[in-house]
Parts: structure tokens; C-alpha cells; sequence
């Protein structure tokens, strides 16, 4: 017997039977989906996260409440690393996960109490995964290119599962126009061009895109113009500050006119550098233009006076990505010395202004030809309110992006959900040999779980909605769940449209963690507890 040898090796060794474990392994997974089922679906509910020093989150995203809620389960430890996985990789999905691989459990146990062994039953899940995936390749439509009113259904879907549906199709519009304006035909789509800012002001109502730039810090000289109108933006890393030497070296004078004169030496650099920024404005200002300087080295005291009296609006210590942004949302290119200084690398922007609210201070660069760069700027009474919408935005953004990569796109509503189910329960089935038919329809059965939550999330009857949509799909019409009336609908008409990307993840990753806890004939728990020690 296992245990006794293992006792024989540490005497504290607790082991838990086959038996013991496939309890605590389905018991964690369904207890599990038991807290996530809620959120499912656009009618899904909140939950309340209270941190340990009080601090409020409300949330219906999976991926927040996995990661921020303390589990202590170890079977529910890995579920939870296997739905976190999930958005890692795909941006969305992570409650689905959770509910399908309780689904899948709460159908095992279902067998295993009428004596099929555990093994049969993973050899019925390996089966019909592999009977899934390739129904989806049939089962998903193409998508040509930025399909803009694809995109617009595909991001509305995911947005309306993680914020109220006014808010979510508000939202909607400036996601698609922030992936789409970064978007470069043959390059691959970087999310990070998209800068997602937000200010405590206003309400969430309020958030918007903007087709430019948006910087969270503003000038540091009083006189200094607070709005610029047909602005060249020189984008710079240039030290306009007196720095140390990079030697350790001395100094030393015999009177006050040689330290004057060395103080001037070194004066000289830095303003010659300031000069030769303020001579670049003279050549290529006209009347009613302006001059930006955005730096993301220090600017002294003196320099920001030399500029002010010149009407250059002058930032510092901004960050390399905002100057990265700013080259692809103004045109013109960074410059590393004064050198390098041509109208060749100035950008442009047709407005750029200060924005102060309270001790903080925004800059706002807006106008701009033809951005490749954009900022979506999130408003909202208070804290918990903006982080909901921020989680929310990268969400929509990371669906637009699957979708324009997948090139193609899943009827939602749980309607693959239902479709692959008749498939393996009648060809699906049927190409399986043996007692392990069992699983197969144990997993078809797990995917109309999906249904049943979206149907009791909305208020409605699950059975009834089930057999409506299987009648409707047996009919030949592929169909899913309204969820306002609770009646099959075309999911293409109604515009719900699911990630490629995430169906496959989802139905790659939940049956291999269901057949792993499956496989798990015993827990042995022989680790040093260091608190005992």
C-alpha cells in the first residue's frame, strides 16, 4: 500500500484515498463554479470584494475575482490558475472556464456513483475535445479585414458582460475607433499604443476617446502658456539642466572673477542647448503658431524661464512610452541631441492645452493628422467605479484584437455551446467506441450547462430554454439564447458574436484540468508545515 510507505518515510504524512480525493477534487471544482455562476452572461451579477484593510472592488470579471480573492483549496487553487491562464492568453473567458470544468465534474460524479471508473470516463472527454475542436472549425464565420460592424458586435458582446449595458454600448464605439486607428495594414496590432488614462471627475458617462494624447503631468513655470493653437512638437531626450560630471573631478579658483567665469562655463552648455531649441522655434514658427517642447530628461529652473519669455510651452521627465505615442500620434521622430534638431522632427497637433484638476495636472495634445496612437480617458465619481470600467476597456480591446487576428468570429449566446452538444451526442457519439460513449455525452451535457447559467441569470426557466434551442438547432436554424425574453434567437441578427480564440482556449484547457483531477487517486500531504515546526 502507498500510504504506509509514505508514512514509513515522514510519520506526519497525511494521505487522503482515491476515494476521499475524487470527493475533495469535485466537491472544490463545483464550489468553485457555485461562486463565478452568478456572473455569467450580460445579466450576470456583482460581487463585493472587501480587501483585508477595507478597501471596496465591485466586479462580475472573473479574472478579478480569482486573483483577488484568497483560496485556499488546493484543487480550487488550480482551476483558478487555469481560468487566470485562460485571460492571460486570450483577454476573456475566465468565468466560463471556472463554470465548464464545474460542469464537467458535477457530470463525472454523476457516473462514478453508478460505478464507471474515472479512466473511462477521461477517455470520453479526450474524445469529444477532440470532436469539439473540430466542430468549431466548422461551426465559425469568417471575418474580412476590420470588418468594422463585426468588430463593433464582437466588443459590445464582451463589454456587456462586465459593465451595465448603457455603459457598455457607450463604450463600445471609442474601443472599436481606438484598435482600429492604431491598426497598420501587415503589422502586427499593439495594444499598448492605446493609452488608458483616467481622471476622478465627473461621471463614468463621461469617459471618452481621445484622438490624441493625453499626459499626466503639465508645465512647471508660471508664465508659461497654458493653451498652444497649431503647435510643432519637438519630442526630445535632451538634459537642459546643469548635471555632474561623470568623473569625480575639483575645481579650483583664486579669486571671485574665476569662479565666476566658471560658473559660466557651465551655464553655457545647458543654454546653449536651450538656445539652439529656441532658434529651431524662430526658423519654423509663423504668426499665430506655436512651439511644444516634451522632454523626457530634466529642464532646470533657468532653462524653463529662457523658454517661457520665448512662449514655449516646455514638459519634462515625461515617460518613454508617452514619447514613443507621441511620435506615432504627431508624426516627427525623438531627438537625442541638439544636433539632431531639423523641422524634419517636429510633430504637429492643432491644440494642445492644460487641463488642472485639483493638485494634478493633465496635458491634452488633440487635433493631430492621421494618429496611429490614441488615448482612451476613463472619468468616474470614485475609485472602484473606474477600475470596473478600466478592466473593462482592456477587455473590449483584447476581443477586437483577437478577433482582426483569428479572422473570424463564434455566434454567441451560447450557441456553439448547444450546436457542438447535438453534434456529439448523435455523430460525436457514434464514431466513439465502447463504454467510453459515456463521456462523451457526460461532456455534451456539460456544455448545455452553459445555457442553463446564461437562462438563470436572466430569470428564466433553464430546462425550458434548452429544449427550445435544441428544437430550434434540430430544425436545422443554429440559434441562441435571448436573454430578454428567454426564446431561441439568430445571434447574427441580434449582432452577439464570441472570440474564436477564446472557444478554442476554453475547450483545450477545461477538459485537460477535468481529467487531470479525475486521474488523482490520491493526496498526500508530507511537506514540512514550518509554523508546526
Amino acid at each position: 500500500m502507498a500510504a504506509p510507505a509514505i508514512q514509513r518515510l515522514n510519520q506526519r504524512a497525511e494521505v487522503i484515498g482515491r476515494a476521499g480525493a475524487l470527493h475533495m477534487n469535485i466537491n472544490a471544482a463545483k464550489g468553485l463554479s457555485d461562486v463565478l455562476r452568478q456572473n455569467l452572461g450580460p445579466k450576470g451579477s456583482l460581487h463585493m470584494l472587501v480587501g483585508g484593510a477595507g478597501d471596496i472592488k465591485l466586479t462580475k470579471d472573473g479574472n478579478v475575482l480569482l486573483r483577488e480573492m484568497q483560496i485556499q483549496n488546493p484543487t480550487a487553487v488550480m482551476i483558478a490558475r487555469t481560468a487566470t491562464a485562460q485571460d492571460d492568453v486570450c483577454g476573456d473567458g475566465t468565468t466560463t472556464t471556472v463554470c465548464f470544468i464545474g460542469e464537467l465534474m458535477k457530470q463525472a460524479e454523476r457516473l462514478i456513483s453508478e460505478g464507471v471508473h474515472p479512466r473511462v470516463i477521461v477517455d470520453g472527454f479526450e474524445a469529444a475535445k477532440r470532436e469539439s475542436l473540430m466542430f468549431l472549425e466548422t461551426f465559425k464565420q469568417g471575418l474580412t479585414g476590420a470588418d468594422r460592424e463585426t468588430l463593433v458586435c464582437v466588443v459590445r458582446t464582451a463589454l456587456r458582460t462586465k459593465l451595465a449595458e448603457e455603459m457598455a454600448d457607450r463604450l463600445t464605439e471609442s474601443v472599436v475607433d481606438a484598435l482600429l486607428m492604431i491598426r497598420q495594414e501587415g503589422e502586427p496590432l499593439d495594444l499598448n499604443m492605446v493609452e488608458v488614462m483616467h481622471m476622478r471627475h465627473k461621471l463614468d458617462s463621461d469617459t471618452r476617446l481621445v484622438r490624441g494624447l493625453v499626459l499626466d503631468h503639465g508645465a512647471r513655470h508660471p508664465d508659461m502658456k497654458k493653451r498652444v493653437e497649431k503647435a510643432h512638437i519637438l519630442s526630445c531626450n535632451i538634459s537642459l539642466e546643469y548635471e555632474k560630471t561623470e568623473v569625480n573631478s575639483g575645481f579650483f579658483y583664486t579669486s571671485a572673477e574665476q569662479r565666476e567665469r566658471l560658473v559660466e562655463a557651465e551655464r553655457k552648455v545647458t543654454d546653449d542647448r536651450v538656445r539652439a531649441v529656441i532658434d529651431l522655434k524662430r526658423r519654423v514658427c509663423k504668426d499665430g503658431e506655436g512651439f511644444v517642447v516634451i522632454n523626457q530628461k530634466g529642464i532646470d529652473p533657468l532653462s524653463l524661464d529662457m523658454l517661457a519669455k520665448e512662449g514655449i510651452l516646455a514638459l519634462r521627465r515625461a515617460k518613454k512610452r508617452n514619447a514613443e505615442r507621441l511620435a506615432l500620434c504627431c508624426g516627427g521622430y525623438m531627438v537625442n541631441a541638439v544636433e539632431e534638431l531639423s523641422e524634419e522632427c517636429l510633430g504637429y497637433a492643432g491644440e494642445v492645452y492644460e487641463h488642472v484638476l485639483g493638485e494634478e495636472k493633465y496635458t491634452f495634445v488633440e487635433e493631430v493628422k492621421n494618429p496611429r496612437s490614441c488615448t482612451i480617458l476613463i472619468k468616474g465619481p470614485n475609485d472602484y467605479t473606474i477600475a470596473q470600467i478600466k478592466d473593462a476597456i482592456r477587455d473590449g480591446l483584447r476581443a477586437a484584437k483577437n478577433a482582426i487576428d483569428d479572422g473570424a468570429v463564434v455566434p454567441g449566446a451560447a450557441a456553439f455551446e448547444v450546436a457542438c452538444a447535438l453534434h456529439l451526442l448523435g455523430e460525436g457519439k457514434n464514431r466513439t467506441e465502447g463504454k467510453a460513449k459515456l463521456g462523451v455525452e457526460a461532456f455534451a451535457h456539460a456544455l448545455l450547462g452553459i445555457p442553463k447559467i446564461l437562462a438563470d441569470n436572466s430569470g428564466h426557466d433553464a430546462q425550458e430554454a434548452v429544449i427550445s434551442l435544441q428544437e430550434e438547432h434540430k430544425s436545422g436554424n443554429p440559434a441562441g439564447l435571448d436573454l430578454e425574453s428567454g426564446t431561441p434567437c439568430d445571434p447574427s441578427t441580434i449582432g452577439v458574436y464570441d472570440n474564436y480564440t477564446v472557444k478554442k482556449q476554453i475547450l483545450n484547457s477545461a477538459p485537460v484540468m477535468a481529467c487531470q483531477l479525475l486521474l488523482v487517486d490520491e493526496v498526500i500531504r508530507a511537506g514540512i508545515n514550518m509554523r508546526r515546526k
